[in-house]
């Protein structure tokens, strides 16, 4: 028997060599050599220079960091205008900012449940709402993707407390979930409804209110949402909204919000500069889905299987996990960064590229970034 703890590390590095799924960093510099259609920028507001300033400003104004958790020394005037003016864009009552959108999910899903109650989890959902079921101590059932009608199914095999959670868009094909009929399902069984938006604020309602405004469903009494400030805000960070009574249960039980630092100012800063932004230009949030519907257009004219976007992911199908990610090398070696989504990443075994819509992309980027991606797809 070996002596070296850390011997099966070097197995499973072998075996996922073996697959071809190893997985590396890639730092990049500061000035961007590469037409980016591969982040989550769907705004294009990471480097707007109003964004930038507000960060700078607010890392003056409270040093670097938070100095400790929400509940001590990390909540300022400034985590408090945040969290009251995503509230009332988005249309809830009330919000609670964390350090990341995967700390929100982590916290809403298991303040909400726990043993004895019943998640209901769509199949496509992201890592952090698996991992939130896991930690929940609460029964999970994973239903087919999609389909309000298994949800229904779930939740009249359970009495007592439920909740049905799932993504607004899913991060892998760019495909919206059926909100309106999720929301009545829950609405008639008595189940409560949290819904991650971290893909559809900023790109989907009214000037990009998110996913939930735009199917009339913000401020519902039993329908809460997760978001990210790392996308469309082009910041960190992560918030849940809902009910007043449902943000105050979180500050008093969410292990993620409790025992966790608070979001850095600078971070916080850059998040309320871009939301106030994003209210002076409300049409940034038509141009993304103007842009996504262009790569998807011009792609599967061009012979290629793409999804059709539902927010701002346009989501392209390789042969293979090593195609995919062939693919992908060959796009930057063109100058085109993209996403590359393989298994187990991919809850389908279907390799793909993904493929960003930046509402600041110009005519010229996109016929790029479709001419690069066209040339170098492999052959089936």
């Amino acid at each position: 028997m070996s002596l070296d703890p850390f011997d099966w590390i070097d197995e499973e590095a072998r075996r996922r060599a073996d697959a071809g799924l190893v997985r590396t960093l890639r730092p990049r510099p500061a000035a961007p050599v590469l037409l980016d259609l591969a982040s989550n920028d769907y705004l294009g507001l990471t480097r707007h220079p109003d964004i930038t300033a507000a960060a700078a400003g607010a890392a003056r104004d409270w040093g670097a960091g938070a100095t400790g958790s929400r509940l001590v020394t990390g909540s300022t005037t400034l985590h408090a205008e945040l969290e009251n003016e995503l509230a009332e864009f988005c249309g809830f009552e009330a919000a609670l900012v964390l350090s990341s959108g995967y700390a929100a999910n982590l916290a809403a899903v298991t303040a909400l449940t726990g043993h004895g109650s019943l998640i209901v989890s769509d199949a496509g959902n992201h890592a952090s709402i698996v991992d939130g079921c896991r930690l929940s101590r609460a029964a999970t059932a994973v239903v087919p993707h999609a389909d309000p009608d298994a949800v229904r199914k779930a939740l009249r095999s359970h009495e007592g407390r439920a909740l049905a959670v799932t993504d607004s868009v899913f991060s892998v094909d760019g495909d919206a979930a059926p909100l309106s009929r999720l929301a009545e399902v829950c609405r008639t069984e008595g189940a409560a409804l949290l819904v991650d938006d971290a893909h559809g604020l900023g790109v989907l309602g009214e000037g990009g209110r998110g996913a939930l405004a735009a199917a009339g469903l913000a401020g519902g009494d039993g329908t809460v949402t997760t978001l990210t400030l790392s996308k469309s805000l082009g910041s960190q960070g992560g918030a849940v909204l809902g009910p007043a009574r449902v943000i105050e249960h979180l500050v008093n039980t969410a292990r993620t919000f409790i025992f966790d630092t608070g979001l850095a100012p600078a971070a916080a800063g850059a998040a309320l500069a871009s939301l106030r932004l994003l209210r002076r230009e409300p049409e940034r949030a038509g141009r993304a889905r103007a842009v996504a519907a262009a790569l998807y257009e011009r792609l599967t004219a061009a012979g290629l299987t793409a999804v059709r976007p539902d927010a701002a992911v346009v989501s392209v199908r390789a042969p293979s996990a090593d195609a995919a990610v062939r693919w992908a090398a060959d796009c930057r070696t063109a100058g085109i960064a993209v996403g590359c989504f393989r298994p187990p990443s991919v809850p389908d075994g279907v390799s793909r590229l993904r493929l960003t819509a930046r509402a600041d992309l110009t005519e010229e980027q996109i016929a790029t970034a479709v001419s690069v991606v066209r040339r170098t797809a492999p052959v089936s």
